[in-house]
């Protein structure tokens, strides 16, 4: 029998609100598993893949949720309050992976080791890159008469699309972190694709709110 248009949208909805709650604990429950692997101040470098996790599967996945109809943590606030919360998440989201690339950048300087060298290295450095252009380019949102030729709700949307690309540059840097020799030696088994399955399911969540929000509003604009 054909599920009727209010059957298919409430389970839409449900399915929402489990990927949400299942996003909330991915975000949470990444960075606890590999502060647990690092083993924070153990070495230099452990201080590396834990600001990392921070930054891009915790700090990074909730300033964005925090604008889920359906997961936010927030959505009983105003806007006004989500979007000042999406502005402090974010910003030590980039203190964090700032702090992260220096730390690994001068590790390496100490033993003679090449930097921006590989794949993973490479794309954590473009990664923190564009986070940084991302938060200064939304510093136009606080001032959109700045940009006359731009209204306020295409700054939204590009400042929203673009913001989704940064985050999953941010997601493709911790997978390939996780391909690293460090991580490989001690992950391994079934542990190690649970653990890459982290990024790919916030990255999907994520990508799902933004369309939603965004994309498709847009589409059935025309």
């Amino acid at each position: 029998m054909a599920l009727t248009a209010e059957t298919e949208s409430r389970l839409y909805r449900s399915l929402r609100v489990a990927s949400g709650a299942a996003a909330h604990l991915v975000a949470l429950g990444f960075p606890a598993a590999v502060a647990v692997l690092a083993r924070p101040g153990s070495s230099l470098f452990s201080w590396h893949p834990l600001l990392m996790a921070l930054a891009f599967s915790f700090l990074m996945t909730e300033a964005l949720l925090i604008f889920s109809p359906e997961t936010s943590l927030l959505r009983s606030f105003s806007r006004k309050v989500r979007v000042r919360a999406h502005w402090a998440l974010q910003l030590l989201a980039l203190l964090c992976a700032l702090l992260g690339l220096g730390i690994i950048t001068y590790n390496k300087h100490l033993n003679g080791k090449g930097h921006f060298v590989t794949w993973h290295g490479l794309t954590g450095l473009l990664a923190v890159l564009y986070a940084g252009g991302q938060c200064a380019g939304g510093a136009l949102l606080l001032y959109p008469k700045l940009m006359k030729n731009w209204t306020l709700a295409k700054l939204k949307l590009y400042h929203a699309t673009s913001g989704l690309v940064g985050y999953l540059l941010g997601c493709a840097s911790l997978m390939l972190g996780m391909c690293s020799l460090w991580f490989t030696t001690t992950v391994t088994g079934a542990s190690w694709y649970l653990a890459m399955l982290c990024p790919l399911v916030t990255s999907l969540v994520i990508m799902n709110q933004v369309s939603n929000a965004y994309l498709y509003r847009k589409r059935s604009q025309h």
